[in-house]
């Protein structure tokens, strides 16, 4: 009896189911032609184009109009939204999948459907998983109560296990159960008589849910849209689902659950109502932060713990502070003159301590560090050979900052060797060797000069005037953005990014891969500047982006892949 579910629902079937050598480039699969607005639903004329700078349409239109969305595959669970699911459903807060479950892959999100294949590794997990968190809920009163609402009058009383699985299921699977769904959960309940124990077949219940192909991936289905050949609409319980994952990262609430059944995320307004509740949940406090953290690269940072730790509370601080604010201007996280930091961070950057070990709030004053792309944990990004690559960092700005394209180098190239240069001993000398090579010289000359301007900083973001381990070669801090103009230090590339007018649009693309679970195509193009002039109509606040982007139609409506 310790495999009875092994054929029952397995994970397998989901598999059934579902060089550098030229310029950098627009991102996406098959971006849309820069320079040329759609307007949405044929509504506000044309504009400029949400990478160009300028205002857009005057008269936008209807977010929800239907203005093309692109295919969509199924998402399955990451390691993070398994914690917070099972932690939702379980009361269970060991977040054991992160640990076990496969690692997800993260460029720069990880829930990008394209990148999570089914494997052994995948199953053999998900079964540990479930077998352990079914146990230790069980394993607890409090819990078992939470989680069977009646109290069972023996191992044969199906209305009680039906009660359950019902309710659990709902839960579980983001949808109501239907008489067949409970009829083969309910079949489990011949062990609990076998063994004579209810809580027998209740074990088996959970772990069997929690292998469900529907509780590991978002299966979405939807009904065919009239003339739009392909396109389906969301039903309300799929809505649902990729409101709560998208905003708090975790399986719908009840109350979320029960105004999908009653019609009450139908209209506009009432999806926008919901994530607007569901903002204000720790949860989404805590998704949003993991957002800004995959997005710029420090969800994961390789310091002593205590640095690590300081480094992560200091941008969640700066991220809250501004994505908290309905109307704070969401540059401000760029730009800001403050940061939160501990004594221990402070000595790091040669700051006057706060005199706290938790953290507090202090003025950069004369220092010239500025908003976010100033923190240690940011600067982290493009640390190579024990020290920092200003190429690596140029890919960052261009990739993460700017949604540009970089083309990997030629395989020729050794990545895993520094440049040797012509035997110079200062890095600035070493890497303009890059500009001696035909075929490296176009994207270094784009991404190299960036670097150079974040060279003050080291891999751990502290502050530095010569190069690790040469103090006879100077650090001037000067950079460039090819095209744009020259800079000094972060603050300096953060002034220039905000006055180029382009990364605003990166910001709404990055949250709309996140939201979609995916990278954007030429069909989704519409869209994506549609909500890049929203986003600087409405003073760049990031809630209204993100009330904007589940009230679009491409939230709530999918492609066939």
């Amino acid at each position: 009896m310790t495999r009875p579910f092994a054929a029952f629902v397995t994970i397998a079937s989901v598999a059934a189911l579902g060089a550098c050598t030229g310029n950098i480039g627009n991102s996406g699969e098959n971006p849309g032609k820069p320079g040329t607005t759609v307007p949405p639903g044929g509504a506000g004329g044309s504009g400029g184009s949400g990478a160009s700078g300028d205002a857009g349409p005057a008269n936008p239109g209807n977010v929800g109009d239907y203005i093309g969305v692109g295919a969509n595959g199924m998402r399955r669970l990451t390691r993070v939204e398994y914690d917070n699911t099972v932690r939702d459903l379980l009361g269970d807060s060991t977040r054991s999948g992160f640990a076990k479950l496969p690692e997800d892959a993260t460029d720069p999100f990880d829930n990008d459907y394209k990148t999570q294949q089914v494997s052994g590794a995948l199953i053999e997990a998900a079964e540990t998983l479930a077998q352990e968190a079914s146990a230790r809920a069980l394993a607890d009163s409090a819990k078992r109560a939470s989680l069977v609402p009646c109290t069972p009058q023996g191992p044969a009383d199906a209305t009680c296990m039906r009660t359950f699985i019902s309710r659990f299921g709902r839960r579980a699977l983001r949808r109501t159960m239907q008489e067949e769904d409970v009829q083969r959960y309910l079949a489990l309940q011949s062990f609990a008589v076998e063994a004579q124990d209810f809580w027998v077949g209740v074990d088996l219940v959970v772990r069997a849910m929690l292998q469900d192909p529907e509780f590991l991936y978002r299966i979405e289905k939807g009904t065919p849209v009239a003339g739009k050949p392909g396109v389906f609409r969301l039903n309300p319980f799929e809505i649902a689902t990729r409101l709560s994952y998208f905003v708090a990262g975790s399986t719908p609430s009840d109350a979320l659950l029960d105004a999908a059944e009653n019609g009450g995320l139908d209209a506009l307004e009432a999806r926008r109502a919901a994530a607007k509740t569901l903002l204000a949940s720790p949860s989404a406090r805590d998704r949003i932060d993991y957002f800004h953290a995959l997005w710029l690269g420090y969800h994961q940072l390789p310091h002593p713990a205590a640095l690590t730790s300081a480094m992560r509370a200091e941008s969640a601080a700066l991220v809250e502070r501004v994505t908290a604010n309905p109307a704070s201007d969401y540059f401000e996280l760029f730009r800001s003159a403050e940061t939160r930091i501990n004594d221990l961070l402070a000595d790091h950057y040669a700051l006057p301590r706060p005199g706290s070990t938790t953290g507090a709030w202090v003025s950069y004053g004369t220092n010239p560090r500025r908003g976010i792309l100033s923190h240690g944990s940011v600067l982290s990004a493009g640390a190579k050979f024990d020290d920092t690559s200003p190429t690596l960092r140029g890919v960052f700005v261009r990739t993460r900052l700017l949604c540009e394209t970089v083309p990997p180098p030629p395989p020729i190239v050794n990545v895993d060797k520094p440049p040797a240069g012509d035997g110079g001993t200062c890095k600035v000398d070493r890497y303009a060797s890059h500009a001696n090579v035909g075929s490296c010289y176009s994207c270094h000359q784009l991404t190299d000069p960036i670097g150079f301007g974040l060279e003050a900083y080291d891999r751990t973001g502290a502050f530095r005037t010569h190069d690790k381990d040469a103090p006879q070669c100077a650090i001037s801090g000067d950079g460039e953005l090819k095209g744009t103009g020259q800079f000094n230090g972060p603050a300096g590339l953060a002034n220039m990014l905000m006055s180029s007018g382009k990364l605003e649009a990166c910001v709404v693309t990055q949250l709309y891969r996140y939201a979609m679970g995916r990278r954007e195509v030429s069909a989704d193009q519409p869209t994506l500047d549609f909500l890049s002039s929203l986003f600087r109509q409405k003073a760049r606040s990031f809630e209204e982006l993100v009330l904007d982007t589940v009230s679009s139609a491409a939230f709530t409506n999918r492609t066939e892949e």
